[in-house]
């Protein structure tokens, strides 16, 4: 019974709100949100502006002339009888690459000389 003694005396003291008046308040709610917006938007059109003109003012000079293109390459060497030309190691060492390419010969059945491998790629897995 006290609790409902506490709760009825705790409403007889709040105020009562009418319609227009709860209106009024989301209202004014509302108009401090979008104010708070608009604000944050023309501080980040001003920071970008400013950032922009800075990014304007420290950009290097342009090339006067382009450099004169480089001389061809030569033409490649030509490769030995039997080879498949120049083989790329990543993080592989020679001895670990010409091993996996026996293993890989010899898993299908060709001879080693039959075979182009291009590159070899140590990956790494966690």
């Amino acid at each position: 019974m006290n609790h409902t003694l506490l709760l009825s005396a705790a409403s007889a003291e709040a105020p009562v709100l009418g319609v227009g008046g709860a209106a009024v308040i989301a209202l004014l709610g509302y108009a401090v949100v979008f104010f708070g917006l608009v604000l944050l938007m023309l501080v980040v059109m001003a920071m970008g502006k400013i950032f922009t003109s800075l990014e304007k003012k420290n950009a290097p000079a342009p090339a006067p002339e382009a450099a004169p293109a480089p001389p061809p390459a030569p033409a490649p060497k030509p490769v030995a009888p039997g080879s498949a030309g120049q083989l790329k190691l990543y993080n592989v060492e020679p001895k670990t690459a010409a091993m996996l390419m026996a293993i890989v010969a010899d898993k299908m059945g060709k001879p080693l000389n039959e075979l182009r491998f291009i590159s070899i790629k140590e990956v790494e897995t966690k």
